[in-house]
């Protein structure tokens, strides 16, 4: 048999030290990324996408005269410059569909659709003065995560790795889990656009392996692996001193990645070492994909040093039957997001960790009626209103921010727009969204475009 090489040995070693030639360079830009701009509040973001729209009216703004008026159209003074995806200008006001209670010490006003998020009520931030540009579902959700409306734009996940990096050494810094049906805007919500695709959102599976090709080959053992991988890293080396593209460096960085994970991602997504009385207080099965299970895995993900984390539930699209979907969709969420909450708040990473719960525009106050459709007693898209809600990294507890019209139509009280909660959210993790950008095609981008402003009043 004839003995490997020294270079081979040194290769060798340099991968298991977890730094060899090119991917040490990539790996520690990688891993350290950009200083912030400011001192954080947050070390990482968790979102709780609730793709789809839920429905404010039905939720968390109470509007008594939709109940008082129902069945009678709208005012026309209200809908004069309004477009809708599915519905009449003039069709008629439907009032909320459960009742709302006051709730918790700071009295908010929220329906009994949502019982678990009661116990968390003084611990949250509820924004009732939400808008956006966009009135259908791929558009408003791309304009979300990217602050564009058309693909192509780096995510918010994306720009926090770019500016901040990563603190886990063997697992991505932004990734994704996704549960109820596909995202209307598919994987433009998680790209990392024109920056290195290293800042990538990574979607783990709902089954199996969490990654698609991480589970090693057969007849492939760790050795050659280690040797194809440094081998490869060799090559890309030589190659980058050549041309400096860095997206060579962005793939030897992934595949350093990629190797670490064979051995950490299964570990974390195997949730047997999780106490029952952990899983039962998500309402977990760790043996069936859900949302759920999916808050357990964010959890796992932050404890290990992910900065972002986007978990994607489509589910709200309720053009018909507002009642029966808002009652399916809340039991699927409710207690799991409540639970998040809680869960990281007893083990100390709430106070630096940023929680935000909404959609990507709201629900009409009018009725949504079509025999031809086979529609009734559901809602329309509505970017003029809607709901969010935040907790963590000094959120101020309990706050009721904004407000709208009698109808629910439009905001009345401090606005924010989707710039400006893009904007809140990079400063919460120490970034100013005016200076982080990145040149392409010519100009500087950000990912608040030309817009935004911090909202500062959500923090205490």
């Amino acid at each position: 048999m004839i003995p490997p090489s020294p270079d081979l040995l040194s290769r060798r070693a340099l991968l298991a030290d977890g730094s060899f030639g090119l991917g040490r360079l990539a790996l520690a830009s990688l891993l350290t990324g950009a200083r912030p701009h400011a001192t954080p509040r947050a070390k990482r973001f968790v979102h709780l996408f609730m793709a789809g729209a839920p429905s404010q009216l039905d939720l968390f703004d109470e509007k008594p005269l939709l109940r008082e008026l129902e069945g009678k159209p709208i005012p026309a003074s209200f809908t004069r410059d309004a477009r809708y995806a599915f519905i009449r200008k003039d069709a008629a006001l439907l009032g909320a569909r459960f009742p709302f209670r006051r709730r918790g010490a700071c009295g908010a006003n929220v329906s009994d659709a949502l019982p678990e998020f009661a116990k968390i009520v003084d611990q949250v931030a509820i924004v009732r003065s939400m808008h956006t540009d966009q009135f259908n579902h791929a558009p408003a959700q791309i304009f979300w995560s990217t602050g564009s409306p058309l693909p192509g734009r780096p995510s918010l996940g994306a720009w926090l790795s770019y500016g901040l990096g990563s603190e886990a050494r063997d697992l991505p810094a932004y990734v994704v889990l996704s549960s109820g049906g596909g995202t209307s805007g598919g994987a433009a919500n998680w790209s990392s656009g024109f920056l290195p695709t290293r800042h990538a959102g990574v979607p783990f599976l709902r089954s199996g392996d969490p990654i698609p090709n991480l589970s090693r080959p057969a007849g492939i053992d760790e050795a050659a692996q280690r040797d194809a991988i440094a081998t490869i890293a060799e090559l890309n080396g030589l190659r980058h001193a050549e041309l400096h593209d860095p997206q060579i460096e962005a793939r030897t960085a992934t595949y350093e990645l990629a190797f670490r994970m064979q051995a950490r991602a299964p570990e974390l997504t195997d949730l047997r070492d999780e106490p029952q009385h952990v899983l039962d207080f998500y309402g977990c099965d760790p043996r069936k994909p859900s949302f759920a299970r999916n808050c357990l895995l964010a959890r796992r993900l932050l404890e290990r040093g992910v900065r972002c984390v986007q978990l994607l539930h489509e589910a709200w699209d309720h053009h018909s039957d507002a009642e029966g979907g808002l009652r399916g969709t809340t039991r699927d969420t409710d207690r799991a997001s409540t639970a998040l909450v809680l869960d990281l708040q007893q083990r100390g990473l709430l106070d630096d960790t940023l929680v935000l719960w909404g959609g990507e525009f709201g629900r009409t106050p009018m009725v949504e009626a079509n025999a031809a459709l086979k529609r009734a007693n559901g809602r329309d898209h509505h970017p003029q209103a809607y709901t969010v809600w935040l907790a963590g990294a000094g959120i101020q507890k309990g706050l009721q921010l904004g407000a709208t019209d009698d109808f629910g139509f439009r905001v009345v009280e401090d606005p924010v727009h989707v710039h400006d909660l893009q904007a809140t959210v990079l400063y919460a993790l120490g970034l100013d969204h005016e200076k982080l950008t990145y040149r392409h095609q010519g100009r500087d981008f950000r990912l608040t475009d030309v817009s935004g402003k911090v909202v500062g009043k959500l923090f205490g």
